[in-house]
């Protein structure tokens, strides 16, 4: 009896340990049977390392990267350079974001019936983004190294995001060999760098001014070229005289916006650039955006108005901050951006993207008077001739890097206009002067974004 007890016992151990190991297997494969069947080994997706079926077009329908039959990227040459930070290259040195993303969409993968479809077809991934404005970026750019984004803040369609340097994905370089040109090249700068923002932060400063202090925009400022502060010097880009607090950032006065910056204290510029997310990440189709920085514990006086300006230790993520900006133009809350439309296979519509909105950043009041400023800017600094005659607001910036180098370049800012809601940021680094040197890159781009969203 003994000895039927214990094999009793066993048999129920064996049966529980097998039952668990069942459900295990299970829940596994409802979660993750996707990423099997798109991992990158996969006999029943990849050929020699490279998915055999899938299309990616454009907004227009050009043809971005076609897996059907081993990998063929687009015609153009400057299409190709554009997409290489999403799609990847021939050899696998840089992640391609959107086929690990919706690799069991394009492939015809569901739960029940797995990979069945393969062979009979193959999915088309529609992007949100315009081929023509992806390369008119890059001809903008012009070989120097940066950003440019452009996004419909109301839906989240990016229509633009080029990251520089690139290259051909067909004809991968000997990067080894031209170390200073291809300098991150393997980063999508757009979403996975930060920058120190320079005077685009004046923006952030704004914000927090108009929300403590009361009498802001009533009050005037002095600058003489300079100020004294925490026994350090704050040097101006320029003698403004007296000015309003509109003509301050429309300027891009150092002084009045260290003096601002003081009596607003380093607590609150913190917790503006907390709730405005500038710490934080943005997620979409698979893609985490680098958080920023803004860090004053420890500063001194100086060092606390230097970070007010948009110096010291802040950092800026391109992505978030081409955000931050829609949400000003949107009243306080703009939409997440997403690159994919919709991923259809054969008749059927596996994936078609929603608009979901991010947190609320500002309140609508403060919006609005930021966009009063931001359109000052526009017509008294920059030139609305930028702007194709819509009504648009923006701000520049030039971030001072380490001795001996030039400052990089940034403009930053919105199209407020029912027909296109546009949001942007330019980053170009070593570009010195962020107005003058983004101002006609953004012109360029934001036409061609206009008329890929006229043609839709």
């Amino acid at each position: 009896m003994n000895k039927l007890a214990k094999r009793a016992w066993f048999a129920l151990v064996l049966a529980a340990v097998l039952s668990v190991g069942l459900l295990v297997i299970v829940v596994r494969y409802f979660t993750q049977a996707q990423d099997w069947v798109t991992f990158q080994n996969s006999p029943h997706v990849y050929n020699n390392g490279v998915m055999d079926s899938g299309k990616i077009v454009s907004r227009e329908g050009t043809m971005l990267l076609d897996a059907t039959s081993g990998r063929q990227y687009a015609e153009d040459y400057t299409l190709r350079c554009s997409m290489l930070h999403l799609l990847g290259d021939t050899e696998g040195n840089i992640t391609p974001y959107l086929l690990n993303e919706y690799g069991d969409e394009l492939v015809g993968f569901d739960l029940l019936n797995g990979t069945h479809h393969t062979g009979l077809g193959s999915g088309v991934l529609h992007m949100t983004l315009s081929a023509d404005a992806q390369r008119t970026a890059l001809y903008a750019l012009n070989g120097r190294h940066g950003t440019v984004g452009v996004y419909n803040y109301k839906t989240g369609e990016v229509l633009c995001m080029v990251s520089s340097p690139n290259y051909d994905p067909c004809d991968v370089p000997d990067v080894a060999a031209n170390e200073e040109y291809y300098d991150g090249v393997y980063i999508n700068r757009f979403v996975h760098s930060a920058y120190a923002p320079g005077s685009t932060f004046k923006v952030v400063t704004a914000a927090a001014a108009l929300d403590a202090i009361p009498d802001i925009r009533s009050r005037t400022f002095y600058c003489s070229g300079s100020e004294e502060i925490g026994g350090e010097t704050v040097v101006c880009n320029g003698v403004h005289g007296t000015m309003t607090f509109e003509q301050a950032l429309s300027e891009s006065c150092n002084v009045a916006f260290a003096e601002i910056a003081q009596e607003l204290g380093a607590r609150k510029i913190a917790s503006y650039a907390e709730m405005i997310g500038i710490t934080d990440h943005l997620t979409f189709d698979g893609i985490e955006t680098a958080a920023g920085h803004f860090d004053i514990s420890g500063a001194s006086t100086f060092e606390a108005a230097w970070a007010g300006i948009g110096q010291y230790t802040d950092q800026i993520n391109p992505c978030q901050y081409m955000h931050f900006m829609g949400a000003i133009a949107n009243g306080g809350q703009a939409a997440v951006p997403y690159l994919v439309d919709s991923v259809t296979f054969g008749n059927s519509k596996k994936y078609e993207a929603k608009t979901q909105m991010g947190n609320r950043l500002l309140k609508s009041s403060t919006a609005d008077e930021l966009v009063e400023m931001m359109h000052y800017a526009v017509q008294n600094q920059y030139g609305s001739w930028y702007f194709n005659g819509l009504y648009a607001g923006a701000k520049s910036g030039t971030a001072e890097r380490g001795e001996g180098q030039s400052a990089n370049a940034l403009f930053a800012g919105f199209v407020q206009d029912s027909n296109y809601p546009l949001a942007f940021v330019v980053v170009v680094e070593g570009g010195g002067a962020g107005g003058s040197t983004c101002a006609p890159i953004i012109q360029q781009v934001l036409y061609s974004c206009m008329v890929a969203m006229d043609n839709s």
